[in-house]
């Protein structure tokens, strides 16, 4: 492999003595890992999708940072790689660990994982995965970013890059961000506390109806799932709509047609959902007279649909990491090879210093030694315990070599993580049945293991783009590599304290029996329950393998047909209501490609008015969803007072409310649309 080192002269030369390494770009960053961090959580529970928070972090550091408190770039390329850890780790996070609620019933009713989730756990488990993904990106630095600069374009990190380097020539970039960030927010004020815009416009045929029983088209209209849209591009958020088209319009419809309700509640009390076949209401509707559903959409989504598309989603995440097969085998010789070339920091340039690979070692020992003796972690021997710490290191630096590489290639916010934790867990699975450990009572240890890996993983992919972004620009690695262990823990202090805090339910809500508003449609945490349902499928021999095959052979069947089966099977995991306002967004970026083609102008993919725009509605839309949840907990019956649906609702009648919420919606996407067509 040819090492490009020598012929690459970055921005600030290796001799140059700027500020880098700051108190004051510590506090930023970590500020920004927080905000970010939280909303990242928000936006994974509802929808199973997290967005880049570098290059907004980048933004701000230019506008805030250089304005304010007067930083230099290097110093806010360590405000954007120390905030960057808390948008990682919040997905790693908020995927995984919810599925501590939805493992198999123990005694006294509740999950046999429940216990585990709390603050003290979520943190400690946030901060290891955080640190591993971290530790182990050390040696692959100058195997992975410096010499192969030319093959892996790390677009996030080159795009940070732009940003940073345009800010300090001068840009006006952050304005049309913070434009964004400031729409999202009115928007979500008068959607969220005032009620003035429908949350989910519906059209729904009844189940009666004698040609197309429970189809239904319906979006939960808000500024991030927009942005979430534009970011993306039509050709995803084509393939992810899709998905929920053929669930939604096509598997719903048929199954109405042939399954009758007491069966549909049957399948339905046994994954949990129901109690029995004798109490009625419930989030479903279920009426045990006329054995129906007010809801028979959403009841046999919950039933059958959803495990349909756990198989897919779990098949399209390996086939994914099949393909990369070849990418990471070469990586991995790599990083071996690298690590007989390391140098001590003595006697080499400011640019090539890294922290020493003993930093590795001791690390990875403390890991292990922190998982045998922290009661945290779920088993009752040392052995089971020192198994756990083994795996974790072990499942931990090859699936961080796979996520450095392949985010190289197709950057983060196409990373499988998904793919990869289920590859975790089936093979955890496998060598916990190869020993006997089988049934409930290891669930827990197989999650822990899973979540780790998902954490380390997801962090290593920013932790690649940020030290990118530091090869670009002329950054000490040491330093960026110090600030991203600070920015994991940090950032991991306040996600479990956020996930928590959105896990509370109203007291309305506990009034009704509901003790975790995780997992309800508030907060449905999809990854979550899909890590749940394998782990207690394979552990205790009692997946319903006739639903997740269906949804293999359906990855399988998309797959050949040359489109990507992970896309579109999250999609028809995914409630239909989720990808449709994404698939609006990716219109509207197509629409802008198109109109720009003809006028022989090209807006670019991360600096562009329009990216800038949607990235500040999905911040904003995120960070105000966050902040609107604490205080639908905090102020409920304050929050019921100043509502106008129910006024607006006798007005105009559910249809109309319903129609000036689309309005709305509409006129957003136009704002959009005019602020990526105007001209520099």
């Amino acid at each position: 492999m040819q090492d490009s080192t020598p012929q690459f002269k970055p921005y600030v030369a290796a001799s140059s003595d700027l500020a880098e390494f700051t108190v004051k770009s510590i506090l930023l960053g970590g500020i920004f890992g927080i905000i970010f961090g939280a909303a990242n959580v928000y936006l994974a529970l509802k929808a199973g999708l997290t967005v880049s928070a570098s290059i907004p972090i980048s933004v701000m550091a230019i506008s805030l940072g250089r304005k304010l408190f007067k930083t230099t770039i290097l110093e806010n390329n360590i405000i954007q790689t120390t905030g960057s850890a808390g948008e990682s780790i919040a997905s790693g996070v908020a995927f995984t660990l919810p599925a501590f609620l939805f493992l198999s019933i123990g005694d006294g009713g509740k999950s046999v994982g429940a216990d585990y989730f709390n603050y003290l756990t979520i943190f400690t488990l946030a901060a290891m995965g955080g640190v591993l993904g971290t530790l182990m990106m050390i040696p692959l630095r100058r195997s992975l970013i410096v010499k192969e600069h030319g093959n892996l374009p790390y677009p996030e990190g080159t795009a940070c890059a732009s940003v940073l380097i345009a800010g300090e020539k001068g840009g006006d970039f952050s304005k049309t961000a913070y434009q964004g960030l400031g729409f999202a927010i009115v928007y979500a004020v008068f959607q969220k506390i005032f009620n003035l815009i429908a949350a989910v416009p519906t059209w729904a045929t009844k189940q009666t109806d004698k040609f197309f029983p429970s189809a239904t088209v319906n979006g939960e209209i808000t500024p991030e799932y927009l942005g979430v849209g534009y970011i993306i591009g039509p050709r995803i958020a084509g393939v992810l709509v899709a998905g929920g088209v053929l669930a939604w319009l096509g598997l719903i419809p048929l199954l109405a047609s042939l399954v009758p309700g007491e069966a549909i509640a049957t399948q339905l009390i046994k994954l949990g959902y129901m109690k029995d076949l004798a109490t009625g209401g419930g989030d479903l509707g279920w009426n045990p007279v006329n054995k129906t559903f007010e809801d028979t959409a959403s009841a046999i989504y919950y039933a059958y649909v959803r495990q349909i598309g756990a198989g897919a989603v779990a098949i399209g995440g390996l086939m994914t990491l099949l393909k990369s097969i070849p990418t990471i085998i070469r990586s991995f010789k790599e990083s071996i090879g690298s690590l007989k070339d390391r140098q001590s920091g003595d006697g080499i340039s400011r640019t090539e210093r890294d922290l020493s690979f003993k930093v590795v070692i001791i690390g990875s020992v403390i890991l292990v030694l922190l998982v045998l003796f922290m009661p945290q972690i779920p088993s009752s021997s040392l052995i089971g315990k020192l198994l756990i710490g083994v795996l974790v290191i072990v499942f931990g630096f090859f699936f961080v070599t796979v996520s450095s590489r392949i985010v190289g290639l197709i950057g983060s916010s196409s990373n499988p993580i998904s793919g990869m934790t289920i590859a975790t867990l089936m093979g955890t699975c496998l060598i916990f049945i190869s020993i006997g450990w089988t049934g409930k009572v290891f669930e827990p240890m197989a999650l822990v293991i899973g979540a780790i890996i998902c954490i380390a993983a997801a962090n290593a992919g920013a932790t690649s783009q940020d030290l990118k972004t530091g090869f670009i620009i002329g950054a000490t690695p040491k330093y960026q590599q110090i600030a991203l262990f600070i920015g994991a823990v940090v950032s991991s202090v306040v996600i479990g304290a956020t996930i928590k805090m959105l896990d509370t339910p109203t007291e309305a809500a506990m009034r009704e029996g509901v003790m975790h508003t995780i997992g309800t449609k508030a907060f449905p945490a999809p990854q979550g329950t899909l890590m749940a349902t394998l782990i207690r499928g394979l552990l205790s021999f009692n997946l319903d393998w006739q639903y997740v095959l269906v949804g293999a052979f359906l990855s399988i069947t998309i797959e050949l047909c040359g489109v990507n089966a992970l896309s579109f099977a999250v999609g028809a995991y995914l409630p239909l209501s989720t990808t449709l306002p994404i698939f609006v967004g990716g219109a509207i970026k197509g629409l802008v490609d198109w109109k720009m083609k003809k006028e022989n102008r090209h807006e670019d993919e991360e600096l562009g008015k329009g990216s800038l725009f949607a990235t500040g509605l999905v911040a904003g839309g995120a960070v105000a969803g966050v902040l609107i949840a604490f205080a639908q907990v905090l102020f409920e019956e304050q929050l019921k007072a100043v509502s106008w649906q129910d006024s607006l609702t006798a007005a105009l009648g559910s249809g109309g409310y319903q129609l000036l919420g689309t309005l709305l919606f509409a006129f957003m996407g136009l704002v959009l649309y005019r602020i990526a067509m105007k001209r520099d």
